[in-house]
Order: C-alpha cells, then structure tokens, then sequence
C-alpha cells in the first residue's frame, strides 16, 4: 500500500495553524494538568523516602502508623540501647536517639491559617544519625534548654518562625536559635530540640520512637527476630527508608488517583476539540480526498495520514503541556501529610518515566479524538471526492 508522505500531513497542521494551535493549547492544558498531578504524586514520594537512611533503623510500638501515634516506654528504650549490632560514633558513643514527636499549630506567613508542625524531640546522637541534615543559620540548640532549631520549610512558611524569635508551646517559651537544611527532606517540615526537655512540656511519659544505626545494615533479620523474641519489647523495627516508603504511600496514592480522574474527565474536552478540528478538516478537504484516492492511493493510506494528522496534533499538545509542568519544579508546595496531620512541603518532580505517560496519554487523546474523522475520510467515494473538487 502506497503510503501519503508525511510532509504532506504536517503541510496541512500548517496550513491551519490557528486552529492547530487552539486545539493543541487545549490537549496542552490537560495534558498540563496530567503531568503535574503525576510529578507533584513522586514529589511527595522523593521527599519522604529520601528522609531515611538505608543503614538506620527505627522503632515503634506495634501497631502504631506513624511515630505521632507510638509510644515507647523508658524501660523499653532502655532494652534497646543494649541490643547486639548496634554501630558506635567516633568516641565511641553508642548511635541511639530516643526521641519524642508531638505536633503544634502554627500561623502560616501571609494567610495567618493555623496548620500543623511536627515538633521532634532529639539529641546529639539524632543529629550524628541525619547527616543530610545541615546548619544553614545560627547554631544548633543546647541539650537540656528551652532553645529550638526549625527547619527551611518552617522558617519560610510560618509566621514568627524565623532565627531569633520566639515560639511558645507545652507552657514554655522556646528560643528559635538556628535554622537547618535537611536537603529537601521531610525534616525540613520540622522543629527540632531537646527530646527530654520537649517530654515534660508535653507531660510525656514514654519516647515515640527509638532510631539507631546497624553496624551492618544486612542484620535487620536477625535484629526484629531478636525483638520479637523478648516479650518486654511490644514494638516493631523496620529500615528508616522503608518506614519513610510506606509514609508516602497512602499521600502519593490519593493524589495520584484523583488528579488521573480529573485529568480523564477534563480529556473529554480536548479529545472532543480535536475530533471537531480534524471533522472540519476533513470536510474542507473533500476534493483532495478524492484526488488522493483517484491517484492511486488507498483508503487504508488515507486512514493512516488523517489518524497521523491527530497524532502529531497531541504531540504538538503534549511538548507544550510537558514543557509547561516542567516548569513546575522551580515551584516549592506544602501539603497535610495524611498520616500525621502534619505539613509538608515539597517539590514538583519529573522523571523520565513521567515523561512517557505524559506523551503516551496525549498521543491516546489525538488517536480517540483522531479515528471517527479519520475513518469517515477514508469511507469517502472516490467520485463524492471529486465531484467536490
């Protein structure tokens, strides 16, 4: 079958620029609207995941779903602290935090809405085992004193976080000392002081998590079996960066579903645009169908260069669509993260992987928009054609 040159199907998206571009300005938009849903989903996930630490291990009480939620008593921490495998610091120091998670509203910088902190309790050793976790201002606070260090997210965000100023929750006034880089983590959503200092002002009687690093990182197996064998311990360890995975899941999940139900219902519009835009052209171009038939050009090869016409229009929609959500990433966002209630800020992410289901979704836009138009053309009577020329 003799086949239409392609020069002669981008010819006519040329030739009927402005319509092109409308109608791609539309695919664009969702497809817009597709990607940015898609890179705002592995945003969150990137953030959260990149909070843990492959070699680290945290501890929480059996059930519990996140550490705002765990109790873990002193005595149990105690346990820990001697379990076998445990690595040790420079000074030999053992790299143990037991540390304490609480939230506070805070005003958010502009608007004044109260939203949710997430305040971490910690020490030296919770410091030795973040080391993405930098000083970017100030100092680092004392342990045993009302001072506190926030994270860039927090001194950005809210009202009265900033180095120098003064907070007040758990019935003390907390002295903002230093602001700290976490390297676009979740930790940069937090406040960070002394743990034990932050366990009266909250009348806490247990830790809410436990975190220390493995000697080797491969003895999780025989650490949780060790765990479970003492009926002192009702806790549950697991690798950081897969507490921090499953955290992601159920944001990026939710996120992910509703933004492709929005983008699936908005793609009706731009599918319909384009079926419209190609029915015009087909209609415009009744005596050049029949010409192309009466040169010897068959109705399969007709089929294939008004589908192709559609398919380069979302590609067309889909480069810009894609080059717009790019943009994105330049964009700093914060959210409610579903499992702790707390906010979370984050970037736009774009992968490779993102990039092909973007294009993927915008060349299934052109082919449904595409084939109806494309399938009358080739239906079209070699004589209707011509009689029309």
């Amino acid at each position: 079958m003799k086949a239409i040159p392609l020069s002669y199907i981008a010819r006519n998206l040329w030739v009927r620029r402005v319509t092109t571009l409308l109608t791609a300005g539309g695919m664009a938009l969702v497809v817009y609207t597709f990607a940015t849903v898609l890179m705002m989903s592995e945003g969150i996930r990137a953030t959260l995941v990149a909070t843990g630490q492959p070699d680290n291990v945290l501890v929480l009480r059996k059930g519990a779903g996140s550490e705002i939620n765990s109790g873990i008593d002193r005595l149990q921490a105690s346990i820990l602290e001697t379990l076998p495998g445990i690595a040790t610091g420079r000074q030999g120091e053992l790299l143990v935090s037991k540390e304490t998670v609480v939230l506070n509203s805070l005003p958010k910088l502009g608007s004044g809405k109260p939203s949710n902190v997430t305040m971490r309790g910690t020490g030296p050793a919770g410091l030795a085992l973040r080391p993405q976790v930098t000083l970017a201002e100030g100092r680092w606070f004392r342990p045993g004193t009302a001072e506190i260090a926030v994270g860039r997210a927090v001194a950005g965000g809210f009202d009265g976080a900033q180095l120098g100023q003064t907070l007040r929750f758990g019935s003390r006034d907390w002295l903002i000392v230093g602001v700290f880089d976490a390297a676009k983590t979740a930790f940069d959503s937090e406040i960070w002081g002394d743990a034990d200092l932050m366990m009266q002002s909250y009348r806490r009687g247990a830790y809410s998590t436990v975190v220390f690093r493995l000697a080797d990182p491969g003895s999780i197996d025989a650490l949780q079996a060790t765990i479970a064998a003492d009926p002192r311990l009702q806790v549950e360890a697991k690798p950081e960066v897969r507490f921090y995975e499953e955290q992601s899941e159920a944001l990026a999940k939710f996120i992910s579903i509703l933004g492709t139900v929005l983008s699936v219902i908005f793609s009706i519009g731009a599918i319909v645009g384009a079926m419209i835009t190609m029915f015009a052209a087909v209609a415009q171009r009744t005596g050049e169908i029949g010409t192309l038939r009466a040169l010897g050009f068959r109705r399969g090869a007709v089929l294939v260069a008004f589908l192709a016409e559609s398919l380069l229009l979302s590609v067309v929609g889909g480069l810009l669509g894609l080059a717009g959500a790019s943009l994105m990433q330049t964009v700093n966002i914060s959210t409610t993260n579903f499992q702790t209630f707390a906010e979370l800020a984050f970037q736009f992410k774009l992968t490779p992987g993102i990039a092909i289901e973007t294009m993927v979704f915008a060349l299934a836009m052109g082919f449904v928009g595409g084939f109806i138009p494309a399938w009358r053309a080739a239906r079209l009577k070699i004589v209707d054609g011509l009689r029309a020329a």
